[in-house]
C-alpha cells in the first residue's frame, strides 16, 4: 500500500477501532443490565432528603480537620449501617483516620505600608504563609506592563500593581486566578523586586472579596508534606480596593515582619463495602469514591458565614450513598468499595492518604468512579474527567461510562475542562487523582463550577436534584457494568500525566 493511501486509511480505521470499542462497551452494558440490577433503588427523594440533611446548617459547612467533619462522618457512617453496607474502614470500622498538618501565619505577624497599619486575615492577605522580614521603599508601577516596569526601578524595592478584573472569563476562578498572580510575582523577583504588593481595583474587588477568605487559613498537606515546610520566600501580598489610592502615593517604605506556626488536626476517611457474589471475583473492587467536607465557617457573605458546599460536594456525596444503596439491595459479581475522603479541600488529603495506606490490597481495586460537583449548570450537562488523552489512562473504563450515557443518561458532555491546555486544571482537582496516579483506571463524573462555588451561596435549595438522581444513576450502571465483566478494565500502555 502506498504512502498517501495509507494516510487516508488510517484515520479510518482509528474510527473504526474506536467504534468496535465503544459498541463492545455498549453490548457488555446491555449484557450486565439483563443481570437484574437495582437502579430502581436510585431514588429523587432520598437524594433530597440525604442532602438537605447533610449540607444543611447543623454540619456547618464540614471544614476538613474540624469537628464539624468528623460529626458529618459519623451521621454519614450511621446512613451507610442503616443500609447495610459493611464497615471496611481501620479495625473492623467505617472509619480511616489521619492526620493533616496546617502551617499558617502567626498572629504576630505585622505589615506596614506608609503610615497604615494592616493585619494578615482582615485588610491584607499575603498568598503564602513564609518567613519573610522585609523593609524596602515601595514603588507604584501601575497595571504592571512592560511600558510602566521601564520606566521604574524595581530593584531593592517593593513593587505595588494594580490588578484589573478586566481579564478572561477564567479568572474569576480561583486556581487561574491565583495561578497568574503568583507567576507575575515571581517574575518582579527575579527582576529584583523584594516584595510584590497586589491591589485591586473596582472591577477586582469581588475577587478579593470572594477568594482572600482560603488565605486565611493557611497552608494545609499531610505531615511532612511540600506544604508543610517552613521556607523563606519574597511576600506576596494582596489588597482591597480601598487601598488604591493611597498606594499610589511616593515616597512610602514597606515593611513585612512574618512569622509561621504548624498545627495538627484529625480527619478521616470514611470506607464501606457491599461484598460481590462471584467466588474469585469478589476480592476485586469496584471504588465509588467522593468527598465529604468543605470550607466551614468563615467570614460572612451577605449575612451568612456557613458555607454549606451543596454542591461541593453535598451532591457527591448522596449520589454516591445511593449507589451504596443499590448494590446493598443487588450486590454486583465483583466487591463495591464506597470511600469518602476526608479533606479533599485542603488538597486531596483524604484520597492521598487512602492511596498510600488502602484498607484492601491495592491491586484490587480494578477501577475508581468518582463524583465531584453534579449538581448544577445546565440541566442536560455535564463532563468525564480522564475522558481524553493525557488524562484517559483507562479506554475500557471511559468507554463504558460513554457507553452508559449513550443508552440511558442522554447528557451533552463539556470536553474542554479535561484538556491539558484549560486554566483551571481542573483534572487535577479532585479525588480520582490520586489513584490515577498510583496506576488505577480512575474518572470523575462532574457538572462543572459555577457562580456559587466556594460561596455561602452554595445552598441545597440551588441544587438540582433531579440531575443528581441522574447522574448517580449514569455512575451506578457504569459501575454495574465495571463490577459484572468477566474481566477488569485495562489500565491504557504509556498512560503519563502532563503534570
Amino acid at each position: 500500500m502506498n504512502y498517501l493511501n495509507k494516510q487516508k486509511i488510517r484515520p479510518l480505521l482509528t474510527l473504526a477501532i474506536a467504534m468496535s470499542m465503544l459498541v463492545n462497551s455498549a453490548v457488555s452494558y446491555a449484557q450486565s443490565k439483563a443481570g437484574a440490577n437495582a437502579l430502581s433503588a436510585i431514588k429523587e427523594s432520598d437524594i433530597k432528603r440525604d442532602l438537605f440533611a447533610l449540607a444543611g446548617d447543623h454540619f456547618r459547612g464540614r471544614e476538613g480537620g474540624s469537628l464539624d467533619e468528623l460529626k458529618a462522618s459519623v451521621w454519614i457512617a450511621d446512613q451507610l449501617r442503616a443500609m447495610g453496607l459493611q464497615p471496611a474502614g481501620d479495625d473492623g470500622t467505617f472509619f480511616q483516620f489521619f492526620h493533616i498538618q496546617r502551617t499558617r501565619i502567626t498572629e504576630t505577624s505585622r505589615l506596614n505600608i506608609g503610615t497604615h497599619q494592616m493585619v494578615h486575615g482582615q485588610d491584607a492577605f499575603l498568598l503564602a504563609p513564609a518567613i519573610a522580614s522585609v523593609d524596602a521603599p515601595l514603588v507604584f508601577v501601575g497595571k504592571g506592563t512592560p511600558e510602566d516596569l521601564a520606566k521604574v526601578d524595581i530593584k531593592g524595592k517593593a513593587v505595588a500593581i494594580a490588578f484589573s478584573g478586566t481579564g478572561p472569563a477564567e479568572i474569576s476562578y480561583r486556581r487561574f486566578l491565583f495561578g497568574t498572580m503568583n507567576s507575575r510575582a515571581a517574575e518582579l523577583v527575579k527582576k529584583g523586586a523584594l516584595a510584590v504588593v497586589w491591589v485591586s481595583d473596582t472591577q477586582a474587588q469581588s475577587y478579593f472579596e470572594r477568594w482572600t477568605t482560603g488565605l486565611e487559613r493557611g497552608r494545609y498537606d499531610l505531615p511532612g508534606g511540600a506544604n508543610t515546610r517552613v521556607f523563606s520566600q519574597a511576600p506576596t501580598v494582596w489588597l482591597p480596593a480601598s487601598a488604591l489610592e493611597w498606594i499610589k502615593q511616593p515616597g512610602q517604605q514597606f515593611t513585612n515582619v512574618v512569622n509561621v506556626e504548624s498545627f495538627n488536626y484529625p480527619s478521616v476517611n470514611i470506607v464501606a463495602k457491599v461484598p460481590g457474589t462471584d467466588p474469585k471475583l469478589k476480592d476485586e473492587y469496584v471504588l465509588f469514591s467522593t468527598h465529604q467536607d468543605h470550607d466551614g465557617v468563615r467570614r460572612a457573605v451577605a449575612g451568612d458565614s456557613i458555607w454549606n458546599g451543596a454542591d461541593d460536594n453535598a451532591s457527591g456525596c448522596v449520589a454516591t450513598m445511593a449507589i451504596g444503596r443499590a448494590f446493598a439491595q443487588k450486590p454486583g459479581k465483583r466487591s463495591a468499595l464506597i470511600v469518602f475522603h476526608g479533606a479533599e479541600e485542603r488538597g486531596l488529603l483524604g484520597s492521598r492518604y487512602f492511596v498510600e495506606h488502602p484498607t484492601v490490597p491495592k491491586e484490587s481495586i480494578v477501577a475508581v468512579l468518582n463524583a465531584e460537583m453534579i449538581g448544577r449548570n445546565a440541566p442536560d450537562s455535564a463532563a468525564i474527567l480522564g475522558q481524553q488523552p493525557p488524562h484517559r489512562n483507562s479506554t475500557d473504563l471511559v468507554n463504558a461510562a460513554l457507553a452508559v450515557n449513550q443508552s440511558e443518561a442522554h447528557f451533552k458532555l463539556d470536553t474542554l475542562w479535561d484538556k491539558p491546555s484549560h486554566p483551571e486544571g481542573w483534572y487535577f482537582r479532585s479525588d480520582h487523582l490520586p489513584y490515577a496516579r498510583a496506576n488505577v483506571p480512575a474518572i470523575a463524573f462532574t457538572t462543572l463550577l459555577h457562580p456559587d462555588y466556594h460561596t455561602p451561596k452554595d445552598e441545597p435549595d440551588r441544587i438540582n436534584t433531579d440531575k443528581v438522581t441522574r447522574i448517580a444513576k449514569w455512575i451506578y450502571l457504569t459501575g454495574w457494568d465495571v463490577a459484572n465483566r468477566p474481566t477488569r478494565v485495562r489500565l491504557d500502555e504509556g498512560f503519563k500525566l502532563e503534570r
